[in-house]
């Protein structure tokens, strides 16, 4: 699909004549859809469509059946909220969430329509749903990883940059799930010969202060973890492990796609198909309080193979022969 049909379609199909296409009889549907990125995002263009795939497969056509309210919120907080209530304000009959913020900012103003997340880092700490089994509210989905993924990183370093011997590990301070992944990659860290130290990333100036200073220790790498931190800081993460030479990897193929060296993470467009099956159930009846968060089923290991010449590593052919995607 073109880019500039599917923005359209996103964007414009709140005002679609719905009503005159849909069967004799039949109830047409409202979906909503809250996105912390800004309508022209290539990557969230692909997850969305891939969500829209899934539901068309499941049976329902925009036009016929169903309509959607699209609101792309940017990384934002204050017009992820603005546009939470003109969503809820709507009255949709389910809502697709991106991420913790968005879920919390349709929180404050709706626990009884029905929000589904195609992904949140820790859904029960950050107050989505009381737990996982039994969400018992109006919001369930799907979670980013498993803590235990984080251990992973360290390795995957290690094993692209044998002499590692010092390792920074990016996190958001606000988030529970910051000090959780790093608390994984600590107890890793002894078996691999590894020393790790954690930098807090509050705002640009002290990451890139902090980086700087890591960088003059020899041998050192960088473990980008997930939260809304370091997408906002992502051109400035990436551009200091070029400038450095650091070997680092990502939580998520966004960061590979935009020149970082590595991502293991899970394949956010199966997310967003699972998160469509949970959507489906919805519409035909099923209470997301019945309905469980579930883990994660497939991850993806990403390498940006020009970002690894330009610092200066070359990849084992074992670690590149394991990889969903290589980036030339």
């Amino acid at each position: 699909m073109r880019r500039r049909s599917f923005i359209t379609l996103l964007s414009g199909a709140a005002a679609w004549p719905v009503v005159a296409r849909a069967q004799q009889g039949q109830r047409v549907r409202r979906v909503g859809m809250l996105l912390p990125a800004a309508a022209e995002d290539s990557e969230f263009q692909a997850w969305v469509g891939a969500f829209l795939q899934a539901l068309a497969i499941a049976g329902w056509t925009i036009g016929n059946n169903f309509r959607i309210e699209t609101r792309w919120g940017t990384a934002n907080i204050n017009e992820i909220r603005r546009q939470a209530a003109e969503l809820v304000a709507l009255a949709p009959d389910v809502i697709l969430a991106h991420g913790a913020g968005p879920v919390a900012a349709l929180l404050q103003i709706t626990r009884t329509i029905p929000i589904v997340f195609p992904i949140s880092s820790d859904p029960v700490a950050g107050g989505l749903v009381d737990n996982l089994a039994r969400p018992g509210g109006n919001v369930t989905g799907f979670s980013q990883f498993e803590f235990s993924v984080s251990g992973k990183w360290l390795e995957l370093l290690k094993e692209i940059a044998p002499t590692l011997a010092h390792a920074a590990v990016l996190r958001d301070p606000v988030l529970g799930t910051g000090t959780s992944q790093f608390a994984v990659i600590q107890a890793l860290a002894p078996t691999l010969r590894v020393e790790v130290s954690p930098i807090n990333m509050r705002n640009a100036e002290e990451v890139e202060q902090s980086v700087e200073n890591f960088a003059r220790i020899p041998n050192g790498g960088l473990i980008v973890t997930a939260g809304g931190v370091t997408l906002r800081l992502r051109d400035l993460i990436i551009g200091l492990a070029a400038r450095h030479k650091l070997p680092a990897i990502y939580w998520d193929k966004f960061y590979v796609a935009a020149g970082g060296l590595m991502s293991y993470g899970p394949s956010v467009i199966h997310q967003y198909r699972r998160a469509a099956e949970y959507v489906d159930r919805i519409l035909k009846g099923e209470k997301p309080a019945d309905l469980p968060v579930q883990a994660p089923t497939r991850y993806e290991l990403v390498i940006n193979l020009k970002t690894a010449k330009a610092v200066g590593l070359e990849i084992p052919p074992t670690l590149l022969a394991r990889a969903d995607e290589v980036i030339e």
